[in-house]
């Protein structure tokens, strides 16, 4: 501490710059952690699937288009760490399930493919020029990457032939994802933009 105050005026400015960096990280984890769990509460249950219409692909996907892929992983699996310890940050369902149970319960297999869909649209975006429609179609990679694993896991937990759990599992929601795949690479492209024309 001693030392600190009477450091030289640059050798202060660089240590508090490096503290600030090495909080930004965790800070980025916990606030995209957080997004995802605000929207996975803005759901709706459908009765003829285990699986209700969730806001939350639309955070997974923005979060890829925003965050590096590596950070991107990193916050969808605090996510689910989060969710796994019980706090309830997923999105509630028809059977009262939390922690674990949840995670691994007919929705576990979306909720696992987060983290590696997240860190895929990232990676696919940034080899791009960052448009809205290289966003588009990265995050479609990502969402299609998450129906699929939800559909497998849904099916093999459940015991269905491909086609029901297709049925249930993809079809249900496919209008919905293709409003949040644009919604996401609108707003990306636009913050592209705008951190293009700011630097």
């Amino acid at each position: 501490m001693q030392n600190e105050l009477f450091a030289p005026a640059g050798q202060m400015a660089g240590t508090a710059s490096d503290r600030m960096t090495k909080l930004r990280a965790p800070g980025i984890v916990l606030a995209g952690s957080a997004l995802v769990a605000v929207c996975a509460h803005l759901a709706l249950p459908l009765y003829f699937t285990p699986v209700p219409l969730s806001v939350a692909p639309f955070a997974v996907l923005l979060l890829g288009l925003l965050l590096s892929p590596r950070l991107a992983a990193a916050t969808l699996g605090a996510y689910l760490a989060e969710g796994a310890m019980g706090l309830p940050v997923f999105t509630p369902g028809l059977l009262a399930t939390s922690g674990l149970a949840h995670l691994l319960g007919p929705t576990g297999g979306y909720l696992l493919a987060y983290p590696f869909a997240a860190a895929l649209i990232s990676f696919l975006w940034r080899r791009t020029g960052r448009g809205f429609t290289a966003a588009t179609l990265s995050a479609a990679a990502g969402n299609l990457a998450i129906l699929v694993s939800g559909a497998l896991w849904l099916g093999v937990l459940a015991h269905l032939s491909i086609q029901t759990a297709v049925t249930l599992a993809v079809v249900p929601f496919l209008p919905g994802d293709a409003l949040k795949v644009a919604a996401a690479a609108g707003l990306a492209a636009g913050f592209q933009r705008l951190r293009r024309r700011v630097n």
